[in-house]
């Protein structure tokens, strides 16, 4: 191993090259990775790497994602990390195994593998074809070793496949509906269906349930019922039929040890004061006697659903040996592990495979989906059981994103520039992913031996933090801290949602550098620009100012707004800034909105695009829409009526552009919009109304009470 050599993360937990490159008979070439694919495109993103790498047609490659059996183990898949890690993963490993392939390939000529070249994985001397290829000099080479980082990939100019608009492979099937292309679609001959009997709230223990009632409003006189403590699912041949025997018999169970909510722990508000571990994070408080005035806001957002279109499934087989588990989850290995630990099976028994979802923006129920399905087969062996959640139990019971509440308070000198900064948060947890550390499977709360309580924490800052996800501003500013308020006991359980605290952050902080502006009796634009140093980030700015006509800005407060905002994710992932335009009516419309991002080596301009549009659209519904109700015994709103998103219908015009070298490294893109634009909207909110809102979501009830106070 050269010591010098640092390797990406993934390749030092899975150190040997034929986890990641295979061979096959059929002259293709086989490279697996742990990301899987959720809608951003990675699994062409992925190939086209190794393509380049290999010099090698893209159809002669396949992608493998998300296998236990067969790929490495690359944790989960978020926080834009897929291109970052697993792709310089893949490049260096494609890069090592052409190096080692054209080294045994110059041996059996008996040249210097400087006298080589690969077209198309065959080997060429002095412009003749030698007769050899990859698949003739594969078998002799010993891929179980360990990549060593020293093989040189390929210089961004000779690239000929990255870069490149290569349409995704995910999406036909998708498009077209082509059978089992989703989880959702896989209907496996003889397949049971099964529902549960969610238990209400943790510690709920369930005292009655009448099964020959269920049984009986079911309509399936064979209906089989799993019980395990308070975990219950029925199961039927008939899909219709089991997801009776689940309605009716919610309804009829009896439980105890139910919780009684007010209402009131909806509200980020809600959270100050309430126990927590406080975090201090950057520059000691001092005073600042010398400030010309110090200014402060709180600024919240409420708590949001994942939202998936479709409800979680899986299914499960157990034969009595092994338990084979297909999920639409973000990552197989841990799943497998957490599923093993909550059976008591050995992990090498459990073989997890990933299916494409309906929307995963975060840790949904698509894991104790699969826990479910598990007990389920677990309890019939040799049978085939596919388990899906209700609509219902998908926002009841899915981990949510915490609410927030973040107060900012900046000193600012004569000139009105910021000198000291203090960004103050108020969250609970945002990952409790099972398998972390810091949370399990819903279902074994409901088991014989519930697990006891996991201490409450969040990611490090080193891996972009949870609550202070892009809480230290890029701005030249003397001085800024963090108080981190990690609240320990909140009303619901709560785990990643795109961007965790980075939304709330920066519509905290770019909001305030508009009232900030607005103090020094500046544009909004010139004065983030005079306290900008990084080139980058000026220059996605500036790009987005010009495509949004900046320089035609109105005054404001009449009712149309433009606003603008501007993050690098994580304070280490891509570049983004975006600007908004809104009209303010009965309701808030969103006019049109614009977008740069730099987010260097851009593997496929089309599947960034996608994200970065993606990122826009869900980040408005967030600002303008969202919102998780609570009262009564948990999450009350458990419909599409309750809890409206961004309709197609409200979707405004959206314009992206991708700036930057393709000179600089892959940046994670795929949650860089979502904050800016919430703070976006937030900043055009105000310009058109003359008045600032400061509560997410910003929709007509706030509005109107907001312009109500006096």
């Amino acid at each position: 191993m050269n010591e010098t050599v640092k390797l990406p993360a993934s390749l030092t937990t899975n150190p040997r090259l034929d986890r990641w490159v295979k061979f096959e008979d059929n002259r293709t070439v086989r490279v697996a990775s742990g990301k899987v694919e959720i809608g951003q495109g990675i699994v062409t993103a992925l190939a086209q790497i190794a393509a380049e790498e290999l010099y090698l047609p893209l159809e002669r490659v396949t992608l493998l994602s998300g296998s236990t059996e067969y790929g490495p183990d690359e944790q989960y898949t978020s926080s834009s990390l897929s291109v970052m890690v697993s792709g310089a993963s893949i490049r260096l490993v494609c890069a090592e195994v052409r190096s080692l392939l054209t080294n045994q390939a110059a041996l059996r000529l008996n040249c210097s593998p400087d006298d080589l070249i690969v077209a198309d994985g065959a080997f060429v001397k002095d412009g003749v074809a030698t007769g050899l290829d990859y698949w003739d000099v594969a078998p002799a080479l010993d891929l179980s070793q360990a990549p060593t980082g020293r093989a040189r990939p390929k210089s961004p100019e000779a690239y000929r496949l990255v870069g490149k608009e290569i349409p995704r492979a995910d999406l036909p099937g998708k498009v077209t509906g082509a059978a089992e292309t989703y989880l959702h679609d896989m209907r496996p001959a003889g397949a049971l269906h099964a529902r549960t009997l969610r238990q209400p709230g943790p510690g709920a223990v369930l005292e009655a349930l009448d099964e020959d009632a269920v049984r009986g409003a079911s309509g399936d006189e064979e209906l089989r019922v799993v019980r395990r403590a308070s975990f219950v699912a029925f199961v039927s041949t008939s899909e219709r039929k089991a997801e009776a025997a689940a309605v009716y018999a919610e309804a009829n169970a009896k439980w105890s040890g139910l919780r009684d909510y007010r209402g009131s722990e909806q509200e980020g508000a809600w959270l100050v004061g309430r126990p927590a571990e406080l975090r201090a994070i950057g520059a000691a408080v001092k005073d600042t006697p010398d400030a010309s005035a110090i200014v402060e806001a709180t600024y919240t957002r409420p708590y949001i659903a994942h939202a998936s279109m479709g409800p979680s499934a899986a299914i499960a087989q157990y034969d009595g040996e092994t338990m084979t588990i297909w999920s639409h989850g973000q990552g197989m290995h841990p799943l497998r592990k957490n599923v093993a630990e909550m059976l008591g099976l050995d992990s090498a028994k459990v073989i997890c495979h990933h299916r494409h979802g309906p929307g995963c923006y975060g840790h949904n129920g698509s894991d104790d989906a699969a826990a479910d399905a598990a007990i389920v087969a677990l309890a019939l062996p040799g049978e085939t059981v596919r388990l899906q959640w209700r609509r219902e139990e998908e926002f009841a019971y899915e981990p949510v994103s915490p609410a927030m509440s973040v107060t900012v308070r900046v000193a600012v000198d004569a000139a009105g520039n910021p000198t000291d900064w203090t960004q103050e948060i108020w969250s609970a947890s945002h990952v409790q992913r099972p398998g972390s550390g810091s949370g399990y499977l819903l279902a074994s709360e409901a088991l014989e031996n519930p697990p006891p309580p996991v201490k409450v924490t969040d990611p490090p800052e080193e891996r972009g933090g949870g609550g202070t996800r892009n809480a230290v501003p890029l701005y030249r500013i003397p001085a800024h801290r963090i108080k981190h308020h990690l609240v320990t006991e909140g009303p619901v359980r709560t785990s990643a949602l795109r961007g965790l605290g980075a939304p709330t952050n920066v519509f905290a902080m770019e909001c305030m550098m508009d009232e900030l502006a607005a103090r020094a009796g500046k544009d909004p634009l010139a004065y983030r620009l005079a306290l900008l140093d990084d080139p980058r980030a000026r220059a996605v700015l500036e790009r987005t100012a010009a495509m949004a006509g900046w320089a035609n800005r109105s005054s404001g407060g009449e009712g149309k707004g433009l606003g603008i905002a501007f993050a690098r994710y994580k304070n280490m992932a891509a570049y983004s800034a975006v600007a908004v335009a809104v009209t303010v009516a009965d309701e808030v419309r969103l006019d049109h909105v614009w977008s740069a991002s730099d987010a260097g080596l851009v593997i496929n301009p089309n599947g960034a695009r996608n994200q970065l549009e993606g990122g826009i659209v869900q980040a408005a519904s967030f600002a303008l829409k969202e919102q998780v109700k609570i009262e009564g015994k948990g999450i009350a709103s458990r419909d599409w009526d309750a809890y409206p998103i961004l309709r197609f219908s409200e979707v405004p015009p959206v314009d992206v552009e991708i700036i930057g070298s393709p000179d600089d490294p892959s940046l994670g893109m795929g949650e860089c919009t979502v904050g800016p634009t919430c703070a976006a909207i937030g900043n055009a909110l105000a310009h058109a109304l003359g008045r600032r809102m400061y509560d997410m979501p910003l929709n007509r009830e706030r509005i109107m009470t907001a312009l109500l106070v006096t």
